[in-house]
């Protein structure tokens, strides 16, 4: 029980006190109505000024889509259960003067109001609307919000007056030009200086009229930097080909610098928590870096050192592929493989006849009842039985040793993969505490922890992640790599965030929307749980290495293969 009511707790610290307090205004209006029409009833006089009163609910919602939803309509859906309030509040006019059907209304309504009051305030958003503002008046508002909100303030000890400082500059001439693929190139910059896989943004903007400096070219390859350090050229097109790079090619310079200097100098920072996943990826990076041509220097066969010149060949595609084919990230280009993407989540099969397969894409469950009951008590007994049921078939079939692959996890309720080591493990190990943070001071008021049944607790299990496998995929992998028979393996570390998300700061004409965590998620020791500190060093990194050298780069990015996977089953056969 004070898990439940450590986790409302939590809950409700997280969400909006403004529109709790416009929630709270419009119920004490409810309650003076029923107040009202007790005293008026026998009066028809009054009761036809009474139904006039139960519209007071509906103006006041009225100001409120006013100042939140003005300019950025998404936001009526946050709003659903407030406005719902104001409609029930016309219900008890229809029957004012009729007594039975008063009260059966007046009861009715009272009993709505009061769920849709409390779920409202529990999930009271975060919405900061200042798509009324200029570029620069918004860009502040914007550093308000997340210097009063945004949940790692003091862990990542942000200076968010010095990041206003030097990124307004850039805002306003953006602001002089009115150009708004400028003013998102400054947002996102400032917010890839907290290096937090929650803080996103997304723009809306003509980009056919509007090009971004930022924007990556299409030169017909990409480029990949081995274990070694070595440089090597993938997913080469024709026009490369032509000119002597082929897949395997060992690059040596990108436009006159040596290729790695180039990619640490020339790539921009791309906001990833782990400064080492970081790292890894700024190569493949620099491969859209230049202007209409790029010199590009290369190893021939003969072992003698070429150069030639790239053209940008238009539309970017070969970078995106390469990336696909790095993380094995199904496509995601529309609601149907977004579907079909959840749809395989859990999903279960043998590999061969003693290797079984996991797959984890999100911590959510099929329903929001089961997410949230498990999320609240702390205990995601769904998860648990459906992780049962598919380990049991797996024995059946003759599983020996287990793969489960977070690879690309998109996140949810810790509580669920909580869960999954519960079946794994014989001993008790600390999951997750629920914080609140108060005057930059954090506090855990809930712990949700992982309890061994020790039912596949003889199964070794080697569990893959990535630096796409973020939140509650993150935390999942932090919680298995505990395990003393599971070993978390990958080519990179996990992404490095944990937290809730919830923050929406939405700037001048809707042009840009900010999203920034503001829910506290700790460990044991009372710090944020996973995620890095200023010095971007990961806090939960694999536990072995998954090595990339140039036959699995050639497995990976030419054969397309699912080299990772490979390897996990090879390495638990041995």
């Amino acid at each position: 029980m004070n898990t439940l009511f450590g986790s409302l707790r939590h809950v409700f610290a997280m969400a909006n006190k403004t529109q709790m307090l416009w929630c709270g205004g419009i119920l004490l209006v409810m309650l003076l109505l029923a107040v009202l029409h007790h005293v008026w009833r026998d009066d028809k006089k009054k009761l036809g000024r009474w139904r006039l009163l139960c519209l007071i609910p509906l103006l006041i919602c009225g100001v409120h889509a006013w100042l939140y939803v003005r300019g950025y309509p998404e936001a009526v859906s946050l709003f659903v259960p407030l406005y719902a309030i104001a409609v029930l509040a016309l219900l008890p006019m229809l029957f004012a003067k009729r007594k039975i059907g008063y009260r059966i209304t007046a009861a009715l309504t009272g009993l709505l109001t009061a769920l849709c009051g409390f779920y409202f305030c529990g999930q009271a958003p975060n919405l900061f609307n200042h798509t009324q503002l200029g570029y620069s008046d918004s860009f502040r508002a914007l550093v308000r919000d997340m210097d009063k909100a945004y949940i790692l303030k003091e862990w990542k000890e942000v200076d968010f007056a010095a990041l206003e400082a030097k990124y307004l500059p850039a805002v306003q001439e953006a602001e002089q030009e009115q150009n708004p693929a400028k003013f998102a190139a400054a947002v996102a910059q400032f917010c890839r200086e907290l290096h937090d896989g929650h803080v996103s943004v997304s723009t809306d903007y003509d980009r056919d009229t509007y090009k971004s400096e930022y924007q990556q070219h299409e030169y017909g390859l990409a480029l990949v930097q081995l274990d070694s350090g070595e440089v090597i050229a993938v997913c080469t097109s024709e026009e490369v080909n032509r000119l002597g790079i082929e897949d395997g090619t060992v690059i040596t310079k990108w436009n006159g610098k040596p290729v790695l200097q180039a990619a640490a100098e020339d790539v921009m920072d791309q906001g990833l928590p782990v400064k080492a996943n970081a790292d890894r990826i700024a190569v493949m990076n620099l491969s859209g870096v230049g202007g209409e041509t790029v010199e590009v220097a290369f190893l021939e066969k003969s072992g003698s050192e070429k150069t030639v010149t790239l053209s940008d060949l238009g539309d970017m595609h070969t970078l995106k592929e390469a990336f696909r084919l790095f993380s094995q990230e199904p496509k995601l280009e529309s609601m149907e493989d977004y579907r079909a993407f959840l749809k395989e989540n859990f999903s279960a099969k043998m590999l061969d006849d003693k290797c079984g397969y996991l797959r984890l894409n999100a911590e959510t469950m099929d329903s929001t009842f089961k997410d949230l009951a498990g999320y609240l008590k702390g205990d995601q007994t769904f998860a648990r039985e459906l992780f049962r049921e598919r380990l049991s078939e797996l024995k059946a079939q003759g599983m020996e040793y287990l793969v489960i692959d977070l690879r690309n996890n998109m996140g949810g309720f810790d509580e669920i993969g909580c869960a999954l080591c519960d079946l794994l493990t014989t001993e008790d190990w600390y999951g997750q505490g629920l914080g609140i943070r108060k005057n930059g001071q954090y506090t855990c008021v809930s712990d949700h922890g992982i309890h061994g049944t020790g039912e596949f607790a003889d199964l070794q299990a080697v569990a893959l992640t990535n630096y796409n496998c973020a939140s509650a995929g993150d935390g999942t992998s932090l919680y298995l790599s505990k395990l003393p028979n599971v070993t978390l393996a990958g080519i990179t570390d996990p992404n490095g965030c944990n937290q809730e998300t919830g923050g929406i700061s939405v700037l001048s004409g809707s042009a840009v929307t900010v999203y920034f965590p503001v829910g506290l998620v700790m460990d044991e020791n009372g710090v944020p749980n996973v995620d890095t500190k200023a010095d971007r060093i990961s806090r939960n990194p694999v536990e072995v290495r998954i090595p990339l050298n140039h036959d699995a780069a050639m497995k990976i990015f030419h054969d397309k293969q699912d080299y990772e996977l490979e390897w996990a089953v090879q390495y638990l056969e041995q």
